[in-house]
């Protein structure tokens, strides 16, 4: 069997066609982690329910991270051919970037650990950053249909860094990985909008990737604002970018949510929670009510979106559908 088969085979062990796009479920509890905290802070409550998603936080990595891992060593023909596919290659930066947001979640309970993660992080990052853009300007040749709102993932995923790093005192760094991040959002940008306006349309299981236009400015602001003090042009920039693209992708929300279950809705999760915290963060640093109203009722939507995903997860996975 040709090495890029085995992951569509579904006669393949499932251990074969588990994929690496399951640490977008890491990133999507880390994001409802974090927007809970912001969220608790804004309400002056206690950080119960946010405890309670960090716990299942962790306990999501080190299970998708165990399992992976084990397939590397068991199968790393099903791995090589993922990370052939233009697709799924997009992905494999969501492990570094699963490691920053841990960091950032666990900043508030233990500064060690979170500097422990943040450093893996970041190192794997820069390594998996530099490896993805290898390959796309490398001798390989992708086609047009190949591009998603999924390449997002490799290079502006730089921009999370921030968020722990500048508390932990990695200020230099922390805007070396924004820099990038916000200079391969402008880039992908314009290229992501000219496939979707002038080329085929998404394919069904990748549609609910659109959302992720939403994350690039969200958390580029909670990236520029904890290195800056208060609002300034650039961050209110990054905020209303955000606001635009919630608008455009709630336009394709009813269409998206009447589409099958995949694996890829949970491409939702992330950058909701993402724009959650950001209007959140705006409003306590502005005052502003709207942002307030806006961040909590993304939150709830969010929460259920969370619950709604973990549900029809966890039955694909008893039925051995969900690869």
């Amino acid at each position: 069997m040709a090495k890029n088969d085995i992951m569509a085979d579904t006669d393949a062990p499932w251990l074969a066609r588990f994929p690496v796009t399951l640490f977008t479920t890491v990133m999507g509890m880390s994001g409802l982690t974090l927007a809970l905290v912001e969220g608790e802070r804004v309400l002056d409550l206690a950080h119960g329910l946010s405890t309670l998603s960090a716990g299942v936080t962790v306990a999501i990595f080190v299970c998708v991270s165990a399992i992976y891992a084990l397939k590397t060593v068991r199968y790393g023909a099903a791995v090589q051919a993922e990370w052939n596919n233009p697709v799924s290659l997009a992905f494999f930066p969501a492990i570094s970037i699963s490691l920053l947001l841990l960091a950032a979640v666990a900043l508030p309970w233990s500064h060690p650990i979170s500097l422990v993660l943040w450093l893996l992080g970041a190192g794997l990052q820069i390594i998996l950053t530099l490896a993805v853009i290898s390959s796309w300007i490398g001798s390989r040749a992708f086609l047009h249909g190949h591009l998603t709102p999924a390449w997002f993932v490799p290079a502006v995923g730089n921009v999370i860094a921030p968020l722990a790093g500048a508390s932990l005192g990695f200020v230099e760094i922390s805007w070396f990985f924004l820099s990038i991040g916000l200079l391969f959002w402008i880039v992908l940008l314009a290229m992501v909008i000219n496939r979707l306006v002038f080329h085929d349309p998404l394919p069904e299981r990748l549609q609910p990737t659109l959302v992720i236009l939403i994350a690039p400015p969200a958390i580029g602001f909670l990236g520029w604002t904890s290195l800056n003090d208060g609002l300034d042009p650039m961050a209110r920039i990054l905020m209303n970018c955000t606001l635009f693209f919630l608008l455009v992708v709630g336009v394709q929300i009813p269409a998206i949510f009447r589409l099958p279950f995949s694996l890829s809705f949970w491409a939702l999760s992330f950058p909701l929670a993402a724009a959650t915290t950001a209007a959140l963060r705006f409003s306590t640093l502005s005052g502003s009510v709207f942002h307030l109203w806006a961040g909590l009722a993304l939150l709830v939507f969010l929460t259920l979106t969370l619950l709604v995903l973990i549900l029809k997860t966890s039955a694909s996975l008893l039925r051995n559908t969900a690869f």
